[in-house]
């Protein structure tokens, strides 16, 4: 009888009192503050102190040094490039499964969607390597329809870690539009055009304002992520073309420098400032 009142509506749910919170929500808020919060902090102070004396000079550093501002500068166009593909590629997607009549051929569909997800990056990775090495199958493939006279360099360059993040980041593109596409009124499309808006006018008038929460959430989500990747960049990209993580991991193999605790700190303020800067926009509009 209570099951039938809830989903009906009329049932009402137990709310907690703040010491409640917090008493069950304390494990998880330990576990963040111990394990990461704590770390990210740390960081900091160690930034700040050259011979036991506190300067800006690690920042100065980091953002003088040319090789750190040219692999700052990659990092984040490499980020900005794997966001806008997966919107391009993703937003199509979550409109066609957004708009089947057969829910059963959707739920399929999506599942094929989430399937990556049982599946770890480093064995991702590995397969993206067996298809785009040298005598791998694509270049085999290619080779023998007489497309190309040789091999293809599809590994260790910027090619491979963009369609390496794309496969990664598509499915947390698809999933957020999805979800206000569906939960959209179509009668809002009908009626545009049946007073003549055209099908770009509609998108741009009716359909964008609507879906912008979701495509901003999972704009933000894909750009942070592919900034910090490190996995598969080490893997489909290498030594030769750094981006800032793979430069932090491989400095910080023999000690934490403070340019490298700096240069965290940098990542972690641009993180939270693009998060808080996007979350204003959207407030204020």
């Amino acid at each position: 009888m209570k099951q039938d009142a809830l989903l009906s509506g009329r049932g009402s749910i137990r709310r907690y009192s703040t010491a409640q919170s917090l008493l069950l929500a304390g494990p998880l808020l330990l576990l963040l503050l111990v394990f990461y919060l704590y770390p990210l902090l740390s960081l900091f102070p160690e930034s700040l102190m050259l011979e036991g004396q506190w300067t800006l000079e690690h920042y100065k550093h980091f953002f003088n040094q040319p090789l750190y501002s040219f692999i700052l500068l990659r990092t984040i166009r490499i980020a900005l490039y794997v966001t806008v593909l997966c919107f391009l590629i993703g937003y199509p997607v979550a409109y066609f499964l957004a708009n089947l009549k057969s829910q059963r051929t959707c739920n399929l569909l999506m599942i094929c969607i989430l399937l990556p997800f049982f599946t770890s990056i480093l064995v991702r990775s590995y397969a993206w390597i067996v298809l785009f090495q040298t005598k791998g199958i694509i270049n085999k493939f290619l080779l023998s329809i007489g497309l190309i006279d040789k091999p293809l360099t599809l590994l260790y360059n910027e090619f491979a870690v963009l369609v390496g993040m794309v496969h990664i980041m598509l499915p947390f593109m698809i999933l957020p539009v999805f979800s206000v596409l569906k939960s959209m009124d179509k009668n809002l499309l009908r009626a545009a055009r049946n007073l003549g808006a055209s099908a770009f006018k509609t998108f741009i008038h009716i359909t964008l304002p609507l879906i912008r929460p979701g495509i901003i959430a999972a704009g933000v989500f894909s750009f942070i992520t592919s900034l910090d990747e490190l996995v598969l960049v080490l893997f489909l990209i290498g030594t030769t073309k750094m981006t800032l993580p793979l430069r932090m991991f491989t400095e910080i193999q023999f000690r934490i420098h403070p340019t490298v605790a700096a240069a965290a700190t940098v990542f972690i303020v641009a993180a939270i400032g693009t998060i808080m800067a996007l979350a204003f926009i959207e407030k204020k509009e």
